[in-house]
């Protein structure tokens, strides 16, 4: 049989269109294949002093929490990211946002020191992640004092910033930070502690921030200036008050005021908190809530930050029926019987974001 006879034979219907249909097939396949990468919610840790580095991809089967911008975490005093690649500080909330189709960042910044020096560091982690998404903006979610960290991100560089959701955030400061500074240094409003008793304590407090930095896979080189005496003259009453003069966007004007305001700059300011500390009888952390909670009195609380200081922007809720710890679904999710659990309330957020264009 001649060239020209197979060519014949190989292009009658009976044989060119399996063929047809197999290599139509095959390009459909990888067609499915680069969408469902290209629509995988992604989580990447921010940890590291080269950028970030991709933590889990998930196929999402919703666009549930699918914001415009990526999501950036901001962990609270002794915070950390993904602790020695086990325990994350948003205990399994990355991984729910992912689900809906999230891109999701947390960040390290230093575990103990003001929210000045801890912001100037998200800054630069904020725009190493708009460099790896290729997206300009980036909504902002900061725990405890990560959301006051937060706040210095969007006041020294708004066109950075989408939205800021602070999440049971001492945003005009902490009682139990306020007695124990009382009990070490009362009159002390310098940058140094000035007896050894506070010395020691903030040594203590450097060594706990330096330990979250190995553990979130920073190198003994490079970790992160650590400063216990300086954090608690941040989350105290006067320090806040300080803060506040600098940055009053979405602030409410009295202690346990509304916000009058829920956008400045362009970004679009929430919160939601809690009340509470003994919230699960099996939950060891809840009675040091519990013991912490102690210097707020009446003043509703949620063991480290009361309900009136963390109001800012849009308050979402300031009641919900959890501690400190929940609010991040930290200490293996032990939450309260009934409440919304802390990843539905991060999912319903993320998802007003998106609805909001976000």
């Amino acid at each position: 049989m001649t060239l020209s006879s197979y060519v014949r034979a190989a292009l009658t219907p009976r044989t060119f269109l399996p063929i047809l249909g197999s290599i139509s097939t095959g390009v459909l396949l990888m067609t499915m294949q680069t969408t469902s990468a290209q629509a995988a919610g992604q989580y990447y840790n921010c940890a590291n002093a080269n950028g970030c580095t991709l933590v889990d991809s998930k196929y999402f089967t919703s666009n549930y929490t699918k914001t415009q911008y990526p999501v950036v975490m901001a962990h609270g005093l002794g915070g950390f990211t993904k602790m020695f690649g086990v325990l994350d500080y948003f205990n399994g909330i990355p991984s729910e946002l992912m689900k809906g189709g999230s891109e999701v960042y947390t960040t390290k910044t230093s575990a103990v020191n003001n929210s000045e020096v801890r912001g100037e560091q998200l800054l630069q982690q904020v725009k190493t992640i708009t460099a790896i998404s290729g997206d300009p903006k980036v909504n902002l979610f900061g725990h405890s004092q990560g959301g006051i960290d937060i706040r210095y991100v969007a006041g020294v560089a708004p066109k950075y910033v989408a939205s800021v959701t602070a999440v049971s955030s001492p945003e005009q400061g902490s009682k139990t930070a306020d007695f124990v500074k009382n009990v070490l240094e009362p009159n002390n409003d310098t940058g140094e502690p000035s007896n050894v008793t506070t010395q020691l304590v903030s040594g203590v407090f450097n060594l706990i921030g330096g330990f979250t930095d190995v553990g979130s896979g920073i190198s003994f080189k490079e970790i992160q200036a650590q400063d216990g005496w300086q954090s608690l003259m941040a989350l105290s009453t006067d320090g806040a008050a300080k803060f506040n003069a600098k940055f009053p966007a979405a602030m409410p004007t009295s202690y346990c005021g509304q916000p009058t305001s829920t956008s400045a700059n362009g970004i679009k300011y929430y919160s939601f908190s809690g009340v509470g500390q003994v919230v699960r009888a099996l939950d060891p952390s809840d009675y040091l809530l519990a013991a912490t909670s102690v210097p707020f009195l009446s003043d509703a609380n949620d063991g480290l930050v009361s309900a009136c200081s963390s109001r800012l922007g849009y308050v979402i809720r300031d009641n919900y029926i959890m501690n400190h710890l929940d609010s991040a679904d930290q200490v293996l999710g032990l939450t309260a019987w009934g409440e919304s659990k802390p990843k539905s309330i991060y999912r319903t957020q993320v998802n007003r974001l998106k609805n909001a264009n976000l």
